[in-house]
C-alpha cells in the first residue's frame, strides 16, 4: 500500500496566533485531499543562533552545534511537500523564521541539497504591510534549495492584526487553499513519475555546491588558471 502524501509545516511565529490559525485552515484543505500535514512550531523547537565559530565557509559536514534544528530538518527531508509559513515583525520576517532559515539553510541544507524536488509553498501573514517582502524572501529561500514553488494566483499572504483576524480575511485565506490544492497536485505529479520511472526527478548528482569557493569546490578550481586582469583592472 502506497504510503500517504506528507506536508510538513514550519511555523516561524512566536506564539499560536494568526499564523497558526492560517495552518491549521491549510492543514483542513490538505485533509480534505486525503494528505498528511503536520506542522512544526518553531517556537517549540530548541534552537540556537549562528555563533562566533565563523567556519562555515570551509567546513564540509553539517553544523556541530547540538540543538533542534538537525530534527526538523530530518523531517523536512521526510515530507514531500513543505509550507513556510512566517508573520511579519518589524518590516521583516520574525526572527524564529530568520534564525531557522540561516541555521537549516548553512549548517545543514547546502551541502548536497536534499530538499531538491520537495514542493515548496509560502504563506505570510502581516497586518498590512511588508506581507510581499516575507514571502517573497521565504521563496526565494525555497528555490535556493532547488525546490519545486508553485504559483497559486495571487501569493497566499493573510491580513490580521488582532488574534483571529486571519480567519476573516476571505480572500487571503482562497489563496492559502489554492496553494495547498497546488502543491498537492504536483506532489500526486512527483508521485506518478516515481511509480513509473523508479526515479525521483531531475537531481543532478555530483554537482559542485553553489557557493563559490566552498571547500566542497576546492578540487574544482585547483587546476583553473587565474584570470588575466585587463589593463583597465591592473594596479
Amino acid at each position: 500500500m502506497t504510503a500517504p502524501l506528507r506536508i510538513l509545516a514550519i511555523n516561524g511565529s512566536e506564539r499560536d496566533g494568526n499564523t497558526a490559525d492560517v495552518l491549521r485552515y491549510a492543514a483542513g484543505v490538505a485533509a480534505r485531499r486525503g494528505v498528511e500535514f503536520e506542522t512544526v512550531d518553531l517556537r517549540s523547537v530548541r534552537m540556537d543562533r549562528c555563533g562566533p565559530c565563523g567556519d562555515c565557509n570551509t567546513r564540509t559536514v553539517p553544523c556541530a552545534v547540538e540543538d533542534g534544528v538537525a530534527d526538523v530538518v530530518a523531517r523536512m527531508i521526510e515530507a514531500d511537500g513543505i509550507v513556510f509559513a512566517a508573520p511579519v515583525h518589524g518590516f521583516g520576517t520574525a526572527s524564529l523564521m530568520q534564525t531557522f532559515i540561516e541555521r537549516a539553510g548553512v549548517g545543514h541544507l547546502r551541502f548536497d541539497r536534499p530538499l531538491t524536488n520537495k514542493v515548496a509553498g509560502v504563506v505570510s501573514v502581516a497586518r498590512r504591510y511588508s506581507a510581499g517582502e516575507v514571502w517573497a524572501q521565504l521563496t526565494v529561500n525555497a528555490l535556493l534549495n532547488r525546490m519545486i514553488v508553485v504559483g497559486s494566483g495571487f501569493p497566499a499572504t493573510v491580513h490580521a492584526l488582532h488574534r483571529g483576524d486571519a480567519l476573516k480575511d476571505d480572500e487571503g485565506l482562497t489563496n492559502v487553499s489554492r496553494l495547498v490544492d497546488r502543491m498537492i497536485d504536483m506532489m500526486e505529479l512527483l508521485a506518478e513519475h516515481r511509480r513509473l520511472t523508479g526515479q525521483d526527478g531531475p537531481i543532478h548528482t555530483g554537482e559542485a555546491n553553489e557557493r563559490v569557493g566552498l571547500a566542497l569546490n576546492a578540487a574544482e578550481f585547483e587546476d583553473t588558471p587565474e584570470p588575466a586582469l585587463s589593463a583597465q583592472a591592473r594596479p
